[in-house]
C-alpha cells in the first residue's frame, strides 16, 4: 500500500508559502517518511515580482528539498472584477479554485489522502474537504495573539457596535493578554467593511478544523495559548486543538565563492564581520517594506547620524508599477546631502534586498528596528536580538504591543499611525540609544531576548515542546487515516 499524502494548500506569497513548506517538511521528518506531501499551487498574487519569487521557491524545493514533495499547479482562473478591498478580493479569488481543488484531490489515486492543511486565508475551501470527507487543519503563519483575536472576533463583532478605529483610547479584551488598545488592532479589521467581514468569517470557520497548526513556541506565548485551550476566546464553545510547532524557519547557507552575484548580494554581511560585537543596529522592514517617503527618510537619517551608533539600514526605492515590491534605492537621490560621508565607517545603507536571517545571525548585530512581521520576529528571537517595533500594516501593531507588553523583548517606540506610521527623528534616536544598551529598559529587552533565544532553540530540539507537538499531530493524522483505511477495507 502506498504511503498516504498530506495535501497542503498554501496562500501563494513567499512568506506564507515558505513557512508552510518548512512546516510540512518537518512533519514528514517527524513521521519518519510515512507520508508524502502534495502541494496545490494557485496563482494568488497579482504581482509579477511575487509570482517570480513563488516560482523560485518551488524550483528550489523540487531540486533539492530531500523530501517526497509533489507540486500540482491548478488551472488559472479569471480575476474577480469587484474591488471591495484587498482581503475581500483575495477571498473571492480563492473561492474560484474550489472546483479545481476538488478535482485535484479526488484524482490522487496513487496515494490516498490522509488530511488537508490550508493556509488560514483559505478557509473557504473547507467546503471541499467536507464533501470529500477529509479532515482539514489550518496552518496559521502569525502568532498566538493574532490567532486568539481571530477566534474571538465573531463574538467581539456582536459586543462592539461600531468600528475599532472609533473606540479612541478604548481597549479590547483579548484573553491571555493585557487589555489591547483598540488603536492597535490589525489594519484590515479597523473598520467593519468587507475586509473585516472576511476575518469574522475565518474566525467562525476555524472552529470546524480538526486542529490549528501555529508557527509559535508554547513558552513564548503561554498565557495566550492557555486562554485559547480553555475556550476563553470562544465563550460557550470548544476551540480546536492548537499545535504550536515554531519557530518554523528556512535557513539557507550563504553562497559559495564561485557565485559572484550572490557574493555581491551579501557584501552587507561581510561589512558586519568588521564591526565590533553587538555594536550595530539593523533597520529592515521585510520584503515588501523599506520604501519611505522623503520626509521619513530624512528623519531616519537624522536619527542615525546623531545617535552615534553603528547601523545597517536597508533602504528601498519606490514601488515598481503594478508590484507590491520596492525597487532598489537610489541613495544619492533619497539621502540628505553629505549623510553618507558623515557616517562613513560606522554606517552602511543597503539599497536592495538584504539576507535578513544571515544579518541577524551575525554577532555584530545588537538591535533590530523591525516592521514586526511575524517571520521577522521569530528570526530575531532565534538569534536573541532585542527589537524596536515600527509596525506598518496587517497585524503588525498587535505584534508590536505583544513584544513590548507581554514578551518584554522590545523597546517601545512612538509610531504615529494617523500619519502613515510616521516616526520623528528624536524618537528614533532615543530608541536606538535605548536599544543598544543605553538604558535599563534596553538592557532588560536584551536579557528577555536572550531568554527567548534559549526557549526557541529548546522547543525544536529533541524532546522540545514544538517537536512533541509535531509528533502528536503526525500520530493523529496517521492514526485517523489508518482507522479510515481499515474501515473501508
Amino acid at each position: 500500500m502506498a504511503y498516504p499524502t498530506l495535501v497542503l494548500i498554501p496562500f501563494c506569497v513567499p512568506g506564507h508559502l515558505t513557512s508552510m513548506l518548512e512546516a510540512g517538511k518537518r512533519l514528514l521528518a517527524t513521521s519518519r517518511c510515512a507520508m508524502s506531501l502534495t502541494v496545490l499551487v494557485t496563482q494568488m498574487t497579482m504581482s509579477a515580482n511575487l509570482m517570480s519569487d513563488v516560482a523560485d521557491i518551488i524550483r528550489r524545493e523540487e531540486a533539492d528539498s530531500g523530501f517526497d514533495i509533489r507540486f500540482v499547479h491548478l488551472p488559472a482562473v479569471e480575476l474577480p472584477t469587484a474591488a471591495d478591498g484587498l482581503e475581500a478580493f483575495m477571498m473571492r479569488f480563492i473561492q474560484l479554485h474550489d472546483t479545481y481543488v476538488k478535482e485535484a484531490i479526488s484524482g490522487m489515486s496513487s496515494s490516498p489522502v490522509a488530511a488537508v492543511v490550508v493556509d488560514f486565508f483559505c478557509t473557504a475551501l473547507f467546503d471541499v474537504t467536507r464533501e470529500l470527507a477529509l479532515p482539514v487543519y489550518v496552518y496559521f503563519t502569525s502568532g498566538a495573539s493574532m490567532l486568539a483575536l481571530m477566534l474571538r472576533l465573531p463574538a467581539l463583532d456582536g459586543e462592539i457596535a461600531g468600528d475599532f478605529e472609533a473606540m479612541g483610547e478604548g481597549a479590547v479584551d483579548l484573553p491571555g493578554m493585557p487589555p489591547v488598545p483598540a488603536r492597535l488592532m490589525p489594519s484590515p479589521i479597523m473598520r467593519k467593511d468587507p475586509n473585516y467581514a472576511w476575518f469574522v468569517y475565518h474566525g467562525n470557520r476555524f472552529m470546524e478544523a480538526a486542529g490549528i497548526i501555529v508557527n509559535t513556541v508554547a513558552k513564548l506565548e503561554p498565557s495566550i495559548l492557555a486562554a485559547i485551550a480553555d475556550g476563553l476566546c470562544v465563550p460557550g464553545r470548544r476551540a480546536p486543538t492548537v499545535y504550536p510547532i515554531g519557530p518554523v524557519m528556512a535557513f539557507k547557507p550563504l553562497a559559495g565563492d564561485d557565485d559572484d552575484e550572490q557574493l555581491q548580494l551579501h557584501e552587507c554581511v561581510r561589512w558586519l564581520d568588521a564591526q565590533p560585537p553587538a555594536s550595530v543596529v539593523l533597520l529592515c522592514f521585510g520584503s515588501m517594506g523599506g520604501s519611505f517617503p522623503s520626509p521619513q527618510v530624512r528623519e531616519i537619517a537624522d536619527a542615525l547620524e546623531h545617535s552615534g551608533h553603528h547601523f545597517l539600514w536597508v533602504l528601498r526605492g519606490p514601488l515598481s508599477p503594478g508590484s507590491k515590491c520596492p525597487t532598489d534605492a537610489n541613495v544619492d537621490e533619497l539621502l540628505p546631502e553629505g549623510f553618507l560621508e558623515r557616517t562613513k565607517g560606522r554606517g552602511l545603507v543597503w539599497p536592495k534586498w538584504a539576507p535578513q536571517k544571515d544579518i541577524l545571525a551575525n554577532p555584530a548585530v545588537g538591535g533590530f528596528v523591525t516592521h514586526c512581521g511575524w517571520n521577522s520576529i521569530l528570526e530575531s528571537l532565534w538569534h536573541g536580538v532585542p527589537m524596536a517595533p515600527w509596525p506598518l500594516y496587517a497585524e503588525q501593531h498587535l505584534n508590536a504591543f505583544e513584544l513590548v507588553s507581554v514578551m518584554g523583548v522590545a523597546v517601545a517606540m512612538q509610531v504615529d499611525r494617523k500619519r502613515g506610521n510616521f516616526v520623528e527623528a528624536a524618537e528614533l534616536e532615543r530608541v536606538v540609544r535605548c536599544l543598544m544598551g543605553g538604558s535599563e529598559e534596553g538592557r532588560k529587552a536584551g536579557k528577555k531576548a536572550a531568554e527567548a533565544k534559549a526557549l526557541c532553540r529548546k522547543a525544536v530540539a529533541d524532546g522540545g515542546s514544538s517537536e512533541a507537538s509535531l509528533q502528536k499531530l503526525a500520530r493523529e493524522i496517521l492514526h485517523n487515516h489508518n482507522d479510515k483505511w481499515c474501515g473501508v477495507a
